[in-house]
């Protein structure tokens, strides 16, 4: 066992949420923040986890399940697990082996991903790092131009579906970046960086990984014709000037003849309205509680959106995933799969490679074990009567 997978093993970590002050001591401040941080006064970020444990199981009891079949299939392609990888953006800085090391993980045991446009490594390394199914998010930072580069190439890789954002007309503001200065870390000169730096140094090993990769380096998956690929530090302008609309999922279709993906829905009139634009699945999402604050937790809005969808397309839930048993939830509402952003970005920040496959190992025993409780053999057999939901969510 190498040190890495010691550092995260039991009974250090026995669920997701160990890894969480892993993390912390592994990186510094910053870009700690950066993953477990959410939009303002963070009340979306906290409900999201939170609206889980409104909803409550009602198992079968006196049923024997000796296996349990996990697998599930997404826009037509079989997955082992019932979740995928949620696109995180710029993994790189968490640890060197950013999103390579998350695909690897992922792939090795037949799990999903889905990559950022704000990768810090080009978007065929990380599908050569997997032979299970990888979506492409697209963000159109970088004009037209960039995004139909961008499609193209993930075309010519091999990746499985599209997954358009569409509620990031601005960034929000992640107020802990402002306090941890993230933009002068990344963008600042010297005298900017003074203040935060000793943070930086309390964290050797960190900060000899991030050097030995080369720092911050340009978006290998947003290349500006005439200007080469994009510097990261001016994302957060570009998205004020490439707002997705439901006109652009036009060319969009155009360019990409496989399924997309609606990510970011929380109401059923954006569900059908994503449904008319050609999306073969809309992803309920509120981006981790970091754009909108105060919208509704994810796995709250979930039962409009299947109930406005009418089986015409999948409904996927991103948001608030923790263990297993919120895993199984969403599918029970009607979820086809969840997406899980910080319960693997945590892992990577605590232990590269090792700590994404730590993650994904708990969520795996997680959901075993929770279904033999439930008295159910297949995720796919899972539906509202294995759980009750309070009076207030109804539709």
């Amino acid at each position: 066992m190498t040190r890495a997978e010691r550092r995260v093993a039991s009974p250090h970590v026995v669920c997701v949420d160990d890894l969480r002050p892993v993390a912390r001591r592994r990186v510094p401040r910053a870009v700690f923040d950066y993953i477990d941080g959410g939009a303002e006064g963070e009340l979306t970020l906290r409900e999201n986890t939170r609206a889980f444990a409104e909803v409550t199981f009602r198992p079968r009891q006196a049923v024997a399940v000796p296996t349990c079949d996990l697998r599930t299939r997404v826009l037509g392609v079989e997955v082992a697990l019932p979740f995928m990888l949620a696109p995180v953006g710029y993994l790189r800085v968490m640890h060197p082996g950013g999103e390579v090391a998350a695909a690897r993980a992922a792939g090795r045991v037949g799990a999903g991903c889905v990559l950022s446009t704000i990768s810090g490594y080009a978007l065929e390394e990380v599908k050569a790092a997997s032979p299970a199914p990888v979506f492409f998010q697209l963000y159109c930072v970088g004009g037209r131009a960039a995004a139909e580069a961008g499609i193209e190439r993930a075309r010519v890789a091999g990746y499985a579906g599209l997954v358009v954002t569409i509620d990031t007309p601005v960034a929000g503001i992640r107020e802990r970046d402002h306090r941890n200065g993230m933009k002068e870390l990344i963008s600042g000169g010297l005298l900017d960086r003074l203040p935060f730096l000793p943070d930086v140094f309390r964290h050797p090993g960190w900060l000899l990984g991030f050097l030995r990769d080369g720092g911050i380096r340009p978006l290998p998956n947003v290349v500006v014709p005439g200007q080469g690929p994009m510097p990261l530090l001016d994302v957060g302008a570009a998205l004020a000037t490439t707002t997705v609309t439901w006109a652009d999922f036009k060319w969009i279709r155009d360019c990409w003849r496989g399924p997309i993906v609606a990510k970011g829905v929380l109401t059923g009139d954006d569900a059908r309205r994503a449904v008319d634009a050609g999306a073969a699945a809309v992803s309920v999402s509120n981006h981790g509680g970091r754009q909108l604050d105060s919208v509704a937790a994810a796995l709250r809005a979930l039962p409009e959106v299947v109930a406005a969808v009418k089986g015409q397309a999948e409904v996927w839930l991103d948001g608030g995933i923790r263990r297993g048993a919120d895993v199984l939830k969403a599918l029970c509402l009607g979820a086809q799969v969840v997406l899980c952003g910080r319960a693997y970005a945590y892992g990577l920040a605590a232990a590269g490679e090792a700590g994404v496959t730590r993650a994904i190992e708990i969520l795996a025993a997680d959901l075993e074990r929770t279904l033999k409780l439930l008295g159910c053999a297949s995720v796919r057999e899972l539906d509202r009567s294995y759980v009750s939901v309070p009076k207030h969510w109804e539709v």
